[in-house]
């Protein structure tokens, strides 16, 4: 990893530890969860109870928390995050929360881009305004890698809009333009679905949904 990655890392990762218990407030109070869990529900995904699930840049794990809510019975769900501090809270979150199968989670600290998985380890992947913070095509490579041929990804990146510019701009991160948003996907996946979530939910202001289906399975 060159100096420059090594920096924008650590600087990503202390800013996370720092406002860690501020942002999982209001994510909180946005409703992300229920927005996340109705939109998962409505997938109907073909998950199993032997499925592996990894929620990669899961921050405070509001997204595992509503990956959870839509009723899927899955082996085990990773909340992955280079953020220790937001793990910590993460790890609070889902011991503390009665919805929450705490058992069925395990938390892992680490770089999206260095993902220590085997290759094909997962049936679905869900990542939500994380590579904002890479480069693109780097990381849809690596998480394509770990998805299963067929697999599905639900990406939820940070749209550009106002909101999303302000986002922007207190997060430290950059907007991907669509147009690179759906040319790179094309490389590593099939493009099955593109969703706005209702103007009403406090997510939709600043972010769509991608599903994309890992190239190498059934077509």
């Amino acid at each position: 990893m060159s100096r420059k990655k090594k920096d924008r890392k650590t600087n990503t990762q202390g800013f996370y530890d720092r406002i860690a218990d501020v942002h999982n407030v209001a994510l909180k109070i946005n409703g992300y969860r229920a927005s996340v869990a109705k939109y998962l529900r409505s997938l109907k995904l073909d998950l199993k109870p032997d499925s592996l699930v990894l929620d990669a840049g899961s921050g405070t794990g509001i997204v595992t928390l509503g990956f959870q809510d839509a009723g899927y019975p899955v082996k085990k769900t990773i909340a992955y995050d280079l953020s220790h501090k937001s793990l910590k809270v993460a790890r609070s979150e889902f011991e503390k929360d009665k919805r929450a199968n705490a058992d069925s989670i395990s938390t892992v600290q680490g770089n999206v881009l260095v993902l220590p998985f085997a290759d094909a380890a997962f049936d679905l992947v869900i990542t939500c305004g994380v590579l904002e913070y890479v480069p693109l095509d780097d990381g849809l490579r690596e998480l394509a890698r770990v998805l299963k041929p067929g697999g599905r990804l639900v990406f939820i990146p940070v749209k550009p809009s106002l909101v999303g510019s302000v986002l922007e701009f207190l997060y430290k991160f950059r907007i991907h333009p669509i147009e690179n948003v759906r040319r790179i996907s094309q490389q590593y996946f099939n493009i099955v679905g593109v969703h706005k979530f209702p103007l009403k939910e406090p997510i939709a202001w600043s972010k769509n949904v991608y599903l994309l289906e890992r190239k190498g399975g059934t077509e």
